[in-house]
Protein backbone atom coordinates (compact mmCIF):
# COMPACT_ATOMS: atom_id res chain seq x y z
CA UNK A 1 0.00 0.00 0.00
CA UNK A 2 1.75 3.47 -1.13
CA UNK A 3 2.11 6.28 1.57
CA UNK A 4 -0.70 7.99 -0.53
CA UNK A 5 -3.32 5.41 -0.12
CA UNK A 6 -2.40 5.02 3.20
CA UNK A 7 -2.71 8.54 4.41
CA UNK A 8 -5.83 8.77 2.54
CA UNK A 9 -7.44 5.95 4.11
CA UNK A 10 -5.92 7.21 7.94
CA UNK A 11 -7.70 10.88 7.43
CA UNK A 12 -10.98 9.18 5.47
CA UNK A 13 -11.22 7.23 9.46
CA UNK A 14 -10.28 10.31 11.83
CA UNK A 15 -13.01 12.47 9.64
CA UNK A 16 -15.24 9.68 9.47
CA UNK A 17 -15.67 9.90 13.53
CA UNK A 18 -15.64 13.96 13.67
CA UNK A 19 -16.97 15.34 10.86
CA UNK A 20 -20.06 13.83 10.47
CA UNK A 21 -20.92 15.12 14.67
CA UNK A 22 -20.04 18.37 13.63
CA UNK A 23 -22.17 19.04 10.70
CA UNK A 24 -24.77 17.38 13.35
CA UNK A 25 -24.35 20.11 15.34
CA UNK A 26 -24.41 22.91 13.07
CA UNK A 27 -27.88 21.49 11.88
CA UNK A 28 -29.16 21.46 14.99
CA UNK A 29 -27.64 24.53 15.39
CA UNK A 30 -29.62 25.89 12.30
CA UNK A 31 -32.87 24.39 13.15
CA UNK A 32 -32.61 25.96 17.05
CA UNK A 33 -32.13 29.45 15.74
CA UNK A 34 -34.85 29.62 12.50
CA UNK A 35 -37.84 31.03 14.50
CA UNK A 36 -36.41 33.55 16.73
CA UNK A 37 -37.01 36.79 15.28
CA UNK A 38 -33.94 38.57 14.71
CA UNK A 39 -35.30 41.35 17.64
CA UNK A 40 -35.34 38.70 20.28
CA UNK A 41 -32.09 37.09 19.74
CA UNK A 42 -29.89 38.81 22.21
CA UNK A 43 -33.01 38.86 24.93
CA UNK A 44 -32.17 38.02 28.31
CA UNK A 45 -35.29 36.34 29.86
CA UNK A 46 -33.74 35.36 33.09
CA UNK A 47 -30.31 35.97 34.79
CA UNK A 48 -27.68 33.92 34.13
CA UNK A 49 -28.87 32.60 31.14
CA UNK A 50 -26.94 32.79 27.58
CA UNK A 51 -28.59 34.13 25.22
CA UNK A 52 -28.70 32.85 21.14
CA UNK A 53 -26.82 35.62 20.23
CA UNK A 54 -23.80 34.77 22.83
CA UNK A 55 -24.04 31.25 22.06
CA UNK A 56 -23.42 31.35 18.42
CA UNK A 57 -21.52 34.18 19.24
CA UNK A 58 -19.13 32.11 21.10
CA UNK A 59 -19.19 29.20 19.27
CA UNK A 60 -18.07 31.32 16.02
CA UNK A 61 -15.07 32.27 17.17
CA UNK A 62 -13.72 28.50 17.65
CA UNK A 63 -13.40 27.89 13.80
CA UNK A 64 -10.41 29.82 13.25
CA UNK A 65 -8.18 28.20 16.64
CA UNK A 66 -9.81 25.08 14.84
CA UNK A 67 -8.33 25.67 11.54
CA UNK A 68 -4.97 26.62 13.52
CA UNK A 69 -4.65 23.24 15.61
CA UNK A 70 -5.32 21.76 12.06
CA UNK A 71 -2.14 23.50 10.70
CA UNK A 72 -4.16 25.31 8.15
CA UNK A 73 -3.36 28.60 10.17
CA UNK A 74 -3.56 30.13 6.20
CA UNK A 75 -7.44 29.69 6.53
CA UNK A 76 -8.23 31.73 9.63
CA UNK A 77 -9.60 34.91 9.41
CA UNK A 78 -9.61 35.98 13.56
CA UNK A 79 -12.15 39.21 14.45
CA UNK A 80 -10.43 40.93 17.67
CA UNK A 81 -13.74 42.39 17.81
CA UNK A 82 -15.81 39.36 18.27
CA UNK A 83 -13.34 36.98 20.17
CA UNK A 84 -13.27 40.14 22.53
CA UNK A 85 -17.67 40.25 22.43
CA UNK A 86 -18.08 36.29 23.18
CA UNK A 87 -14.48 34.86 24.55
CA UNK A 88 -15.27 32.29 27.05
CA UNK A 89 -16.59 34.75 30.30
CA UNK A 90 -17.13 37.79 28.20
CA UNK A 91 -20.82 38.95 30.03
CA UNK A 92 -24.15 37.73 27.87
CA UNK A 93 -26.43 40.96 28.36
CA UNK A 94 -29.60 41.96 26.78
CA UNK A 95 -28.96 43.52 23.94
CA UNK A 96 -27.83 47.31 24.35
CA UNK A 97 -26.06 47.47 20.21
CA UNK A 98 -22.79 45.47 20.99
CA UNK A 99 -23.97 42.61 19.51
CA UNK A 100 -23.96 42.09 15.61
CA UNK A 101 -27.20 41.21 13.83
CA UNK A 102 -28.57 37.85 14.34
CA UNK A 103 -27.79 37.32 10.36
CA UNK A 104 -24.47 38.26 10.35
CA UNK A 105 -23.96 36.12 13.83
CA UNK A 106 -25.36 32.97 12.18
CA UNK A 107 -23.50 33.25 9.11
CA UNK A 108 -20.10 33.67 10.09
CA UNK A 109 -20.87 30.45 12.41
CA UNK A 110 -22.08 28.37 9.24
CA UNK A 111 -19.48 29.79 7.44
CA UNK A 112 -16.64 28.87 9.25
CA UNK A 113 -17.56 25.75 10.78
CA UNK A 114 -18.52 24.26 6.95
CA UNK A 115 -15.03 25.45 6.50
CA UNK A 116 -13.43 23.53 8.96
CA UNK A 117 -15.84 20.25 8.23
CA UNK A 118 -13.86 20.03 4.74
CA UNK A 119 -10.85 20.85 6.24
CA UNK A 120 -10.78 18.14 9.08
CA UNK A 121 -10.54 15.38 6.66
CA UNK A 122 -6.81 16.26 5.81
CA UNK A 123 -5.55 15.59 9.51
CA UNK A 124 -4.34 11.88 9.93
CA UNK A 125 -4.84 9.66 12.72
CA UNK A 126 -1.17 10.12 13.91
CA UNK A 127 -1.43 13.75 13.88
CA UNK A 128 -4.64 13.24 16.47
CA UNK A 129 -2.23 11.15 18.76
CA UNK A 130 0.15 13.85 19.19
CA UNK A 131 0.01 16.45 22.23
CA UNK A 132 -2.55 18.90 22.39
CA UNK A 133 -0.89 21.46 21.28
CA UNK A 134 -2.85 24.07 23.82
CA UNK A 135 -1.38 24.19 27.58
CA UNK A 136 -2.09 23.96 30.53
CA UNK A 137 -5.70 22.62 31.70
CA UNK A 138 -6.91 22.51 28.13
CA UNK A 139 -4.03 19.61 27.48
CA UNK A 140 -4.42 18.37 31.13
CA UNK A 141 -8.08 17.53 30.44
CA UNK A 142 -7.28 16.28 26.67
CA UNK A 143 -4.49 15.45 25.96
CA UNK A 144 -4.12 14.52 22.31
CA UNK A 145 -5.09 16.69 19.58
CA UNK A 146 -7.92 14.53 18.29
CA UNK A 147 -9.42 14.89 21.80
CA UNK A 148 -9.46 18.49 21.57
CA UNK A 149 -10.83 18.59 18.24
CA UNK A 150 -13.65 15.75 19.32
CA UNK A 151 -14.24 18.27 21.92
CA UNK A 152 -14.38 21.62 19.76
CA UNK A 153 -16.32 20.20 16.82
CA UNK A 154 -18.61 17.93 19.43
CA UNK A 155 -19.40 18.24 23.01
CA UNK A 156 -18.39 21.98 22.94
CA UNK A 157 -20.81 22.85 20.49
CA UNK A 158 -23.57 21.02 22.48
CA UNK A 159 -23.10 22.20 25.41
CA UNK A 160 -23.70 25.76 24.42
CA UNK A 161 -26.81 24.49 21.79
CA UNK A 162 -28.01 23.07 24.90
CA UNK A 163 -28.55 26.50 26.89
CA UNK A 164 -30.54 28.01 23.23
CA UNK A 165 -32.65 24.71 23.87
CA UNK A 166 -33.00 26.02 27.23
CA UNK A 167 -33.45 29.49 26.25
CA UNK A 168 -36.07 28.68 23.59
CA UNK A 169 -38.46 27.22 26.34
CA UNK A 170 -38.02 30.30 29.03
CA UNK A 171 -39.68 32.11 26.52
CA UNK A 172 -42.10 29.70 24.76
CA UNK A 173 -40.58 28.62 21.31
CA UNK A 174 -40.38 25.09 22.42
CA UNK A 175 -38.57 21.74 21.10
CA UNK A 176 -37.26 21.71 17.55
CA UNK A 177 -36.87 17.90 17.91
Amino acid sequence: MSTVTTATTTASRVAGMIVPQLRMAMGYAEKLVADIPADRFAHCPAPNINHPAWCIGHLSIYPERTLELLGRADLAKHDTALTELFKAGSPCVEQDGRYPTKDAIVRRYMDRWSLVASTLPSITDERCFEPNPLEGRMRELLPTLGAMLVFVCGSHHMMHLGQISTWRRLVGLGSVM
